[in-house]
């Protein structure tokens, strides 16, 4: 990727991943998401296994393994579309910066000669 296509899609995924970038500073609120949908959306244990085709431990099974964080995207994506939901997914950095600055510090980093 050139220099020029670089900066573009990293202004883009700025500018899309912004609404994200406050939600990461040191908060895990999002750990236990799909239970907390589900019951506030009034779906009963035994109906979401049902709708996944599988039976209740499976279901308290997949959804501990949100908090653990070991669920796949392609479970968490089937989980929440079966509540008529959909994951959105992104990737910020963890200091709330922005892509350009972290990239802009990268380059000054690397032309310095230093490690942070």
């Amino acid at each position: 990727m050139r220099a020029g296509e670089r900066d573009l899609a990293r202004t883009k995924l700025d500018t899309e991943m912004r609404p994200f970038r406050g939600k990461v500073k040191g908060r895990s609120d999002t750990l236990d998401l799909l239970r907390s949908v589900r019951r506030v959306l009034g779906i009963p244990a035994g109906e979401m296994a049902r709708e996944l085709g599988v039976n209740r431990s499976v279901l308290f099974r997949l959804e501990q393994s949100e908090e653990r964080r070991t669920i796949s995207l392609k479970s968490m994506d089937r989980m929440a579309a079966i509540m008529g939901c959909t994951v959105v997914y992104g990737v910020v950095p963890r200091d709330g910066k922005t892509l350009t600055e972290m990239a802009e510090r990268r380059k000054w980093m690397k032309r310095l000669g230093t490690r942070e």
